[in-house]
């Protein structure tokens, strides 16, 4: 069959992004399905463009890319802007692509205009993939004020819901939320992914001069706010006030709470700040790291996000330690492959950092339980595979 997805942010391990959809399309590609994906110009992607409107070709997905430029630096009136210029001009594909299935990947919300679009004047079916809980997780984060705008993207959201033919939540908390309020959803939940072959290979040594002899905690991604990096920083402070210099907690993204943090860090050694990398040169930080960080802040919808370097970590054996008490939470439970501490006290953190640092045997066994599970339950294959199998019966019902 033939498939458009509506995904702004396509990005290859070449980026400095998540590679979710670059991976699922390459394996359904190779299953002799023709995909193609319309995308814009993300910061951390390593897809770029010359025209506004450009066709590219990658490991045989059909890249449409409209060239405009989202970053997470941008001001919120500005990335709102881009993401409508995104969404208007993707009506253009939804009329004249020639396809039989279109997935809109979310959020934010406006990338399901173009599903919507050719559900309704096509009869192509429509499968709506929840990556985050749009509106719900802006205006819970108080980033998404006025009423009526927040009305407005809720009455979209139904309307979203009510066309799709499949509903594909990143999270089974995710799932639970749409179908709570949604419970005519036809919804199932295929998580994010690890590529358990790249993540499990040899690793090579760390040179860089400040983690020489050290033993690190790895955080990778946005440096913000929703990130609650502020509690890395306080982390930092303790562990030098515990004397614990040979433990380093490293950020490896950009945000727009980095340069804010980085100043206060001035002269502690404790914590060290690397710039975006491609996902190739990430690898071998996260297989050489102590543990894993993802200290998300506790909120409802933050709860039930689906962070891809949760998965990466548990394919690298690599602890995790995490701060929301949703789904995740529940699955370390289960799998016994890290912990989860408090959002808000860095001290209890820092115990954690300590124990692992100084427990050998019980960190080794915490990873290997966390690559087991993540083999048997988050192989890009696997799920690639759940993906398509769950689109070619959509494609079959009436």
């Amino acid at each position: 069959m033939t498939i458009v997805y509506f995904y702004q942010y396509f990005t290859t391990p070449k980026g400095s992004y998540g590679t979710r959809v670059y991976e699922f399309t390459k394996k359904w590609v190779e299953k002799g399905h023709n995909v193609i994906v319309v995308t814009s110009v993300y910061a951390k992607s390593d897809i770029r463009a010359t025209k506004f409107l450009e066709t590219q070709k990658v490991d045989g997905i059909t890249l449409k890319i409209i060239n405009v430029t989202i970053d997470n630096k941008q001001p919120f009136l500005k990335r709102i802007y881009t993401f409508l210029v995104y969404s208007f001009f993707s009506i253009y594909y939804a009329f004249t692509l020639k396809c039989d299935l279109v997935i809109s990947s979310s959020g934010p919300i406006t990338v399901g205009l173009p599903g919507l679009i050719a559900k309704i004047f096509r009869r192509k079916k429509f499968v709506f993939e929840v990556r985050d809980l749009w509106p719900e997780g802006p205006i819970e984060l108080g980033v998404l004020k006025n009423k009526f705008i927040q009305k407005m993207s809720y009455s979209f959201e139904k309307k979203c819901y009510q066309n799709s033919s499949l509903v594909v939540a990143l999270s089974p908390g995710m799932k639970s939320n749409i179908t709570d309020r949604f419970p005519e959803t036809n919804a199932i939940s295929v998580t994010n992914s690890a590529n358990i072959e790249l993540f499990s290979s040899p690793k090579e040594e760390i040179t860089h001069p400040q983690l020489i002899g050290k033993k690190f905690a790895i955080y990778s991604g946005n440096i913000g706010l929703v990130n609650n990096s502020e509690l890395l920083y306080r982390a930092a402070k303790k562990l030098k006030e515990h004397g614990r210099d040979d433990i380093v907690i490293v950020l490896i993204g950009d945000g727009q709470q980095k340069e804010e943090i980085m100043k206060k860090s001035e002269g502690l050694d404790t914590i060290l700040f690397l710039g975006l990398m491609p996902k190739v040169e990430l690898v071998n930080y996260v297989k050489n790291a102590l543990v894993s960080l993802i200290p998300l802040d506790d909120t409802p919808m933050l709860s039930t996000s689906s962070p891809n370097k949760l998965f990466e970590s548990m394919a690298a054996s690599v602890p995790v330690i995490q701060t929301t008490t949703g789904w995740i939470k529940e699955m370390l439970d289960e799998s016994k492959a890290g912990f989860t501490v408090s959002p808000t006290d860095e001290n209890e953190l820092v115990d954690k950092l300590i124990f692992l640092a100084d427990n050998k045997a019980v960190r080794n066994n915490i990873g290997s339980r966390g690559f087991e599970f993540a083999k048997k339950n988050y192989d890009k294959d696997l799920l690639s595979l759940r993906m398509i199998t769950a689109l070619e019966q959509t494609l079959e019902s009436k």
